[in-house]
């Protein structure tokens, strides 16, 4: 059976750890799929895997394009969209428009949106009235790079209380989970504990209720490695050296055999 966004809340409250991975194409929602991924997000991290050098540039229709290869892939799995930059900012009513366009022309089940100011805060309370499942972000929000750098956030005690407030506030306003990104592990278990939806880790320790990796960073493409990410493959060196083995074939008219 396909998993729900109740199905997450339950698992928190079991005890049961939430496992999610990014995907931006057919075959890596499906791989990720089969393997048992609870929760595929079809983040904006695509902006690197189309060589933007941040989350900035990235369109929704870019993002429309490929969430739709990977819902097409997925059969199990949770599948969130990430609205990028500027695409629900201005007014709950352009989210609107932006999370309406997700869920009908994707088939995405639920959409992300970063920060927890008091402005989205009241954008995801808007969405979750009118059926939209909201996954929240706070901590390290990649969008607001040009702001905030890629730095741990939550260091100081003025911060981390303000980390805990937006948390809070985004649960009441009915977000079904919130990612915290690069953060204090401590910070991260203490907000972690206060909530009762689960909280999604990404460099921000053991004590989330589930973690997620840019799926290019667990399987060694990316060209820069984030200082949290682990990988657990390094298909970069093995896509490098099946090429070089193809070539020499190639030229030494070794492939194809006659």
């Amino acid at each position: 059976m396909p998993i729900t966004t109740q199905q997450l809340i339950q698992w928190k409250q079991q005890g049961r750890t939430i496992v999610a991975l990014t995907a931006w194409d057919y075959t890596t929602g499906r791989l990720l799929d089969k393997s048992g991924v609870d929760l595929i997000l079809v983040g904006d991290s695509l902006a690197g895997m189309l060589g933007y050098e941040t989350t900035i540039p990235l369109t929704l229709e870019e993002m429309l394009h490929h969430a739709k290869a990977v819902r097409r892939g997925v059969k199990n799995a949770l599948v969130v969209f990430d609205l990028p930059f500027l695409t629900y900012q201005e007014s709950f009513q352009q989210a609107m428009h932006s999370a309406g366009r997700a869920l009908k022309e994707a088939g995405v089940q639920a959409v992300k949106i970063e920060g927890g100011y008091p402005a989205i805060v009241e954008t995801v309370g808007h969405l979750v009235q009118a059926g939209v499942p909201v996954m929240g972000h706070i901590g390290l929000t990649p969008q607001s790079v040009h702001q905030l750098g890629l730095r741990q956030q939550g260091k100081t005690s003025t911060d981390s209380e303000r980390l805990i407030t937006e948390a809070i506030a985004l649960e009441a306003a009915g977000a079904f989970s919130i990612v915290l990104e690069h953060i204090p592990s401590e910070l991260a278990a203490q907000i972690t504990q206060k909530l009762t939806i689960p909280t999604i880790g990404i460099g921000a320790g053991s004590g989330c209720d589930g973690q997620v990796l840019v799926t290019s960073d667990l399987l060694g493409l990316s060209e820069k490695q984030p200082p949290f990410a682990k990988m657990y493959a390094n298909l970069s060196e093995a896509i490098a050296q099946a090429v070089q083995s193809f070539a020499v074939e190639v030229r030494d008219r070794q492939f194809p055999k006659k």
